[in-house]
């Protein structure tokens, strides 16, 4: 029978899980004999209790040596992957552009690294996409912060003290994430206006009641993502926006792109065409930043404009988001389960896709390129 073992989170301000007990129940009914590291569940308030037909060990090493499988939510530190069974497959995020030297221990151990960043984006892989189902979090907690930050109402009342007009709220980047805040901001009662570089998330803007900024720029990419827009096309487009964002109480901008920086859309000038008092929060700042002067996991004010860069935003909200991603990999494990075997099949698109390392050999081939390229 397949061990799958799910230890701590150990990264600095990681609260989600990868395993709950929900999924854990559906696993072992798959046959998949389950083993996590007592307290596994504690930051998303799991308790040990919770988890039913689950063996918990208190030895870290041991856990995941004797593994098939490993589930995780941060990439694994180099020690982390120096304690996995030699062939065995690791399944977390990885941010592989970051951890240059965990691909490398990974090879070493012949780990079948399965990257959920990696997932494509395809309808058939909804079910598994990790990016979408956190990103949906950090767009709705995105709109809580700039509400809690913001020194005016979002909503238009009338008080005895006479008629209040509504917050303008501009969301940058029409993602999972910039739809979500789109829609919560909405529900708060805000004036909504929303851009994205493609075109075709118009009609998904307006359907959420946001003004779409139209521009004469197409900027489709592939993978559902926006390509990299020509210095006259980022020119015209902060000439644009300059005016909306002048306007907005609120401007929440949410355009990253995995493995890249994120673009810079708000310049400094911009920022100092704001009114004092207005607020920023980029989501984006995992990747740097939306902002010219976003200082990723800090909040700074500039002529009167607080400017907030929370890192891992879906964190925050540690349960829902270790359900959905614990989902996640469970439909992704789906697809590994046959019979009450792990296979890997090679002719699977999701699979092969997701793939950055198997049998010493990077897969992903940016990561490849990055790796070579630092060893030429």
């Amino acid at each position: 029978m397949p061990i799958i073992a799910v230890p701590k989170e150990r990264a600095a301000g990681e609260r989600r899980i990868a395993l709950v007990p929900e999924v854990a129940k559906k696993l072992a009914a798959k046959g998949m004999e389950l083993h996590i590291e007592k307290g596994m569940g504690d930051s998303a308030f799991f308790a040990n209790t919770d988890y039913k037909e689950v063996t918990i060990q208190t030895d870290n090493a041991s856990l995941c040596s004797n593994a098939e499988v490993v589930l995780k939510v941060q990439p694994p530190t180099v020690e982390e992957v120096g304690q996995l069974k030699e062939g065995s497959i690791l399944i977390s995020f990885m941010n592989a552009h970051k951890n240059l030297d965990m691909v490398k221990a990974l090879c070493e151990k012949k780990i079948t690294a399965l990257a959920m960043e990696l997932v494509p984006r395809i309808s058939r892989a909804q079910s598994i996409d990790a990016l979408s189902s956190q990103a949906s979090i950090a767009g709705y907690k995105a709109v809580l912060m700039a509400a809690d930050r913001a020194p005016v109402f979002f909503p238009m009342l009338t008080t005895a003290a006479g008629t209040i007009r509504p917050s303008k709220v501009l969301i940058i980047g029409a993602g999972v994430a910039g739809l979500q805040a789109i829609a919560t901001a909405r529900r708060l009662g805000a004036m909504v206006e929303a851009y994205d570089v493609r075109a075709a998330t118009k009609e998904q803007c307006e359907s959420l009641g946001a003004k779409f900024i139209d521009m004469d720029i197409k900027a489709e990419g592939q993978g559902g993502y926006a390509r990299e827009l020509t210095e006259d096309e980022k020119q015209q487009q902060r000439d644009i926006l300059a005016k909306h964002i002048a306007a907005a109480n609120v401007v929440i901008t949410t355009a990253a792109i995995p493995g890249r920086p994120s673009p810079k859309i708000i310049m400094k000038n911009m920022v100092e065409g704001m009114k004092a008092g207005s607020i920023i929060i980029d989501i984006a700042a995992e990747g740097g930043g939306n902002c010219e002067l976003t200082q990723p996991g800090d909040t700074i004010e500039h002529h009167g404009v607080v400017i907030h860069a929370p890192l891992n935003v879906a964190s925050q909200m540690p349960v829902h988001a270790s359900e959905m991603y614990s989902k996640n990999l469970f439909n992704l494990l789906s697809l590994l389960i046959d019979e009450g075997r792990i296979t890997l099949n090679w002719d699977d698109e999701v699979i092969a896709g997701s793939t950055l390392t198997h049998d010493g050999e990077i897969k992903h081939a940016a990561t490849r390129e990055l790796i070579e390229g630092g060893q030429a």
